[in-house]
């Protein structure tokens, strides 16, 4: 066997891909279901619940970059499967905190704030920390690999192993609502939920292998360089130290941030935003005054209900992921880039009057998944057409960054004024503002001079 030749089949890592991508979106992308059982159970604030999001997606984002360093150094095997375990592990523990009393709860004020203090900081500290840092090993690895595994999709191949994030939260939505409804609890989910992330991430690790050096599929060539008088030079990928000097990798990062703040504080809020309307609707429909509590059974059919959206936002994101690969790799990503955020936008200030009909406000999130799922793929293909393959592991890790801080802003900021407003209007105008900024950034943006070799 040769040194470009292996008898590893290449769609193993994209399998190990999926599995590790699936095990984060059920972590991640399903979290606004919990908000109002955990709120019910504990007597939490949203802006307190939103909290334990905030907390995630910024050490889930942070931790991305030392695991995508030093997947490049000791492979993404070890690093996903010491991460996994550590997420389930993280995800598991959140359904051993013992909620206050239900009349403590009933009762609020002083006691409720003494009560809650422990439980909390253990819902920070398992679902924000533990799972934040353990989930940051997980995600980055394969997307990564795979592609190194075709370099002749790799705009595909990174789709495909990015496609169980929405797949996850798809799966996540209605079951988790299901789960709590039927036990009237939202911490057996975590425990359930928990134990099926580790056997999942276990398998996705043994999946990833890095190809062996000046690998090449069987049948494909990469283009042969011109060679003689007037030939284009030839030019060597970007090394990390290169890549963060660049104002390009800079831009990017910004517009990255500004997709991903959008998204996530949608993402973190929509399901409690549709269960608020919905109820409103559901009060004047039956002319009931605002503090009037409606039936258990209509409640939990609303509740069922609001769960559609964040399970739309997630078809559409899984779907999306893996459909825009092969256009990206055709007309490259900065046309289709362009086109989804001026869409997500328009999206964002269509969702708070679509919060009223179950119908809408699935149609809408569908729409704001297919935009934001997109994000996923675009970036890393930008990015490995920009700086090369050499040290993606690293240059992405570095650029998904703008995604943790980003999801520690977004959720955090929508959840606090929320709670200031009493409305989600306000929220996704400032996602719908900070989505044309991204939308300068990325008109404008080119692609960096390479270098050469």
């Amino acid at each position: 066997m040769s040194q470009t030749q292996t008898t590893f089949p290449r769609w193993i890592p994209l399998l190990g891909g999926l599995l590790g991508s699936t095990t984060c979106g059920l972590l991640l992308y399903a979290f606004s279901v919990f908000i109002k059982p955990l709120m019910k159970q504990f007597g939490w604030t949203v802006p307190e619940v939103a909290m334990a999001y905030a907390l995630i997606c910024l050490i889930f984002g942070l931790v991305t970059f030392p695991a995508g360093r030093l997947s490049d150094k000791v492979g993404p095997r070890n690093v996903v499967l010491i991460g996994g375990l550590v997420m389930a592990f993280g995800f598991f523990m959140v359904s051993t905190i013992t909620p206050p009393d239900a009349a403590i709860v009933a009762a609020g004020g002083e006691a409720l704030k003494a009560a809650n203090r422990t439980p909390l900081y253990l819902l920070y500290l398992y679902y924000g920390v533990i799972c934040g840092l353990g989930g940051g090993c997980v995600y980055l690895p394969p997307i990564a690999t795979a592609p190194k595994w075709w370099p002749d999709r790799r705009a595909l191949a990174t789709g495909f192993t990015v496609v169980g994030l929405g797949l996850g939260s798809f799966i996540m939505a209605p079951m988790a609502t299901g789960m709590i409804n039927h036990f009237g609890s939202a911490l057996p989910v975590f425990k359930y939920v928990g134990i099926a992330m580790g056997i999942m991430v276990v398998c996705a690790a043994m999946c990833l292998k890095v190809p062996p050096v000046g690998y090449k599929p069987a049948g494909w060539n990469p283009p042969a360089a011109a060679t003689g008088p007037g030939a284009p030079k030839a030019y060597r990928d970007f090394t990390y130290e290169e890549t963060k000097k660049s104002p390009q990798f800079w831009l990017l990062w910004c517009a990255y941030f500004c997709g991903s703040f959008a998204g996530l504080m949608v993402i973190g809020l929509i399901a409690s935003h549709g269960i608020d309307a919905m109820t409103l609707a559901y009060k004047a429909k039956m002319g009931l005054d605002a503090a009037t509590k409606i039936p258990v059974d209509e409640a939990k059919k609303i509740a069922m209900a609001a769960s559609g959206a964040p399970a739309m936002l997630a078809i559409f994101n899984a779907a999306v992921r893996i459909l825009i690969g092969p256009l990206a790799d055709k007309i490259g990503t900065k046309k289709i880039f362009i086109t989804l955020f001026i869409l997500q936008a328009g999206a964002m200030l269509m969702l708070f009057p679509a919060g009223n009909t179950a119908a809408l406000l699935a149609a809408c999130a569908g729409l704001i998944g297919w935009n934001y799922g997109a994000m996923f793929t675009l970036f890393p293909a930008t990015l490995l057409s920009y700086y090369g393959p050499t040290a993606q592991g690293s240059n992405y890790g570095l650029l998904f960054t703008a995604w943790g801080v980003a999801g520690f802003c977004g959720p955090f900021l929508g959840g606090k004024i929320q709670a200031m407003t009493g409305s989600f209007f306000i929220p996704f105008v400032i996602s719908a503002v900070v989505l044309a900024i991204a939308v300068i950034i990325l008109f404008t943006l080119k692609a960096p001079e390479k270098i050469h070799a």
